[in-house]
């Protein structure tokens, strides 16, 4: 799920942080530029591990910074393809379940790979699965805040800031329904045995 990954980054150094001790301004400055920040390909930023090398200083004439050269290694969020993980359901729509992890909520979970049979509940808003134990069915719904264990299927990345840079003029998308370009996106499945919320799961949970 979390990754540690090698960068190499010319760290600006403002003057306001010139009375800190460098090595402390220089982990302020990365975690401000990408904890919580996706990086093409590389996941979602969580916090610098360590800082395995500082370079020499330099500034540009009319600039009061100063750069810094630094090799470091940083934590990141990417889970690999059909690692299980638990979140909570954060919401439903016709198309399948959005699910949180807390920080990160980009994760879909199509109705297609949801578990079957399953139907959408327009008065609820939310997806419910038509267990059959052989005598009845029990319609087992997958409220919000539930937690829930997926399989991840596959993670996507798209570049936004050239998607945005190619379609300046476009109208953002609806509040009400995540952006359709996320910069990092999880894909995940429920329909197989022990997935899916985890109160499905525990004994006597279907009376």
């Amino acid at each position: 799920m979390f990754q540690l990954i090698e960068l190499r980054n010319n760290v600006g150094i403002k003057p306001s942080l010139f009375k800190v001790e460098q090595t402390k301004a220089i982990k302020e400055v990365l975690n401000t530029k990408l904890a919580n920040k996706v990086l093409y390909k590389h996941g979602l930023g969580i916090a610098l591990f360590d800082i395995l090398e500082i370079g020499d200083s330099f500034s540009f004439p009319g600039d009061a910074g100063t750069y810094t050269s630094v090799h470091f290694r940083y934590v990141m969020f990417k889970p690999f393809e059909d690692e299980v993980i638990v979140g909570r359901v954060r919401r439903s729509c016709p198309e399948g379940v959005w699910v949180t992890m807390g920080f990160f909520e980009d994760i879909f979970l199509p109705k297609e790979y949801l578990q079957s049979p399953c139907k959408f509940d327009k008065e609820e808003n939310c997806w419910v699965w038509e267990y059959q134990d052989g005598i009845e069915t029990h319609n087992l719904y997958m409220d919000e805040k539930e937690e829930i264990r997926f399989r991840v299927v596959k993670v996507e990345f798209n570049d936004v800031a050239r998607s945005n840079a190619q379609r300046p003029n476009e109208p953002g998308p609806s509040s009400a329904e995540p952006p359709e370009t996320l910069p990092m996106k999880i894909i995940g499945t429920i329909s197989e045995p022990g997935l899916g919320l985890l109160s499905w799961w525990k004994e006597d949970n279907v009376e």
